[in-house]
């Protein structure tokens, strides 16, 4: 292959991934100005009913106007102006009274910067729904963001009550990693994780748990949590002449280590742990 030719394909392949990030950037802009547009129409909403002592019709006569008014856009229907006038009320504290609706210190800090407005409106819609305590709501909101949940996903993650898992597991990280890696290695762990994906009756054995889980690696590396990628499975290690074999061998991108994981059912031994040391 000509250096012409390679030097051509580099440069397809540079504007390509250009254009995807300037598209991203384009519809994360245009998911914000839409969820503050829907913030400030629940504002006007609200506001007009307080004022002038409207009814709940009032809503549905907006909706049937801006219907007409406006018939190339969507998202006008009874249902959703209550839900933005929802929206508003859930958030009315979180901004100062006539400001321009966007992030304030309340929300950056529980969710991070301009977080709140990546979220899409059904995420949104989602949460006030499903999460009424504001903070637990906003780690929810956070982690979406972060770690790239659907709708589907965010649904099963409250079932699951995963902010009440997360770092929640007993480890030695604070006296064995540095501060920093010790708080992202205690933030990624869950007590307990839940594989309700899996199918497996009792009795079953070890290796049917690993090949259950490998058959659901995605829903598994869901709960796992952001960051994790799969190594191997029964991954070998040749120590002195002897062949050991890991259960679960990942790769974690944010703490930059391997995670071993070595399936066990029933009670905790103390000879597990001095297993695990020796992978190590």
């Amino acid at each position: 292959m000509s250096h012409e030719v390679i030097v051509y394909r580099d440069l397809l392949a540079e504007i390509k991934v250009r254009v995807r990030k300037a598209q991203h950037r384009a519809i994360q802009s245009a998911n914000a100005e839409m969820i503050w547009m829907y913030w400030d129409i629940g504002r006007m909403i609200a506001f007009r009913k307080d004022k002038a002592g409207w009814g709940a019709g009032v809503i549905r006569k907006l909706s049937i106007e801006l219907k007409n008014e406006l018939p190339e856009e969507k998202g006008f229907s009874e249902t959703n102006l209550k839900r933005m006038v929802q929206f508003h009320e859930e958030y009315s504290a979180l901004f100062p009274i006539g400001a321009q609706p966007v992030p304030q210190f309340n929300i950056e800090d529980s969710i991070g910067k301009n977080a709140f407005s990546q979220l899409s409106w059904g995420h949104h819609i989602l949460l006030i729904q499903k999460v009424k305590d504001l903070p637990t709501r906003m780690w929810y909101a956070r982690q979406t963001t972060e770690q790239g949940w659907s709708r589907d996903v965010l649904t099963a993650q409250i079932k699951s009550q995963a902010h009440q898992r997360q770092g929640a597991a007993i480890t030695n990280f604070g006296d064995k990693l540095p501060a920093m890696h010790a708080q992202l290695a205690t933030g990624m762990l869950k007590d307990p994780f839940i594989f309700d994906f899996l199918t497996l009756e009792e009795p079953f054995h070890e290796r049917e748990l690993e090949t259950g889980l490998l058959h659901h690696i995605e829903k598994f590396l869901l709960e796992l949590g952001r960051g994790f990628a799969f190594v191997g499975r029964q991954y070998r290690l040749d120590v002195s002449d002897r062949d050991y074999y890991l259960d679960l061998l990942f790769y974690h991108l944010q703490l930059r280590c391997f995670v071993v994981v070595d399936l066990k059912k029933g009670e905790f031994k103390p000879e597990y742990a001095g297993k695990m040391n020796f992978y190590c």
